[in-house]
């Protein structure tokens, strides 16, 4: 076995093994480790298990073609980011069009020039490199709150939940999967910022006083700090700051009022109160589901809580939507 670290790994697609071969010879030499396949289903079944830092993908292979394979590659969550050049003969507009619209994120034309190639394919594997450090922050990030989470047995489970019930939530209101995703990342780094916070004050077993509470209120600032470097956490970072503002003003750390709110931290805001309702805490035992549905209702006619998105969370609820959550 080879331990020599390489420069990236890539995948090459092409059914001409002379192509293949020729690619092979200048990729390894530059530094580079190369796998081949002849046809578009033999790299969407490799890619399941081979972490590739590029694709170089021949658009006229037998079977599905270039376009429909980068299509398949991009639609799947686990190679999205994963950098796709389109290798064509056609020079023609109307295929570098639906190139774009496959996907791909460059194109090499043939026959290719090698200094070219050799500069598309240094570019790219350098940006997917930088998106799996990215990515390694955050999951780094990720199980610092999975362990904050674990500091207290009250909250175990909560980010699970509340990831079920503001990603339904946002389904329901048609969010993007923009917007879907950072619900779901949201969830999870939401109370990121209680790292900074002693656990006299998560765990103590009555309510806070208030000069406890004024303490508790900075992790929000904590974890907003903490997200504000990655670029890829940015609607993440408005969740992480803003789910405990309120819709009349009352809320925290900057008591933003109605729609000055960030949407999404409203519906993290909505499902974090209704998960501390119907769970265990410190200081008394959970609420029933009808309780808690009615106090989100009295948040409503308060006006801390904006009434359409109450609404749609309650139908949610009574539409047992969240049952899978409720049992976990």
């Amino acid at each position: 076995m080879n331990d020599t670290p390489t420069n990236g790994r890539i995948l090459i697609v092409d059914d001409e093994p002379a192509n293949r071969d020729l690619l092979v010879r200048l990729l390894t030499r530059e530094g580079y480790e190369a796998d081949t396949v002849s046809n578009g289903e033999d790299a969407l079944v490799l890619l399941e298990s081979l972490s590739a830092d590029l694709v170089l993908l021949d658009v006229g292979l037998p079977g599905l073609d270039g376009f429909e394979v980068c299509t398949l590659i991009k639609e799947r969550p686990e190679t999205r980011l994963l950098p796709i050049v389109l290798v064509t003969g056609r020079g023609d507009r109307e295929s570098r069009i639906k190139g774009i619209r496959s996907g791909c994120d460059d194109f090499l034309a043939k026959p290719f020039d090698i200094d070219e190639l050799k500069a598309r394919v240094r570019s790219l594997v350098r940006l997917k490199q930088y998106t799996d450090d990215l990515d390694s922050t955050e999951s780094i990030l990720r199980s610092l709150a999975l362990t904050i989470e674990a500091r207290d047995a009250y909250t175990q489970g909560h980010c699970d939940r509340l990831a079920q019930y503001s990603v339904a939530l946002g389904r329901q209101l048609g969010l993007s999967t923009e917007d879907l995703s950072a619900l779901q990342r949201g969830a999870y780094l939401h109370d990121i910022g209680k790292i900074g916070i002693p656990d006299a004050l998560l765990m103590k077993p009555a309510r806070l006083t208030p000069e406890e509470f004024e303490q508790m209120k900075g992790h929000t600032l904590i974890g907003d700090r903490l997200c504000g470097e990655l670029r890829s956490l940015r609607l993440v970072r408005q969740i992480v700051r803003h789910h405990h503002e309120l819709y009349d003003g009352s809320g925290y750390p900057d008591r933003l009022r109605g729609n000055e709110i960030p949407l999404l931290a409203q519906i993290v805001g909505i499902a974090d109160f209704y998960d501390a309702m119907t769970t265990d805490r410190p200081y008394r035992r959970a609420l029933s589901r009808e309780h808690a549905c009615a106090e989100l209702l009295n948040e409503a006619a308060l006006g801390r809580r904006r009434p359409d998105l109450v609404d749609r969370f309650l139908k949610l609820t009574s539409d047992g939507a969240f049952s899978l959550a409720l049992e976990a």
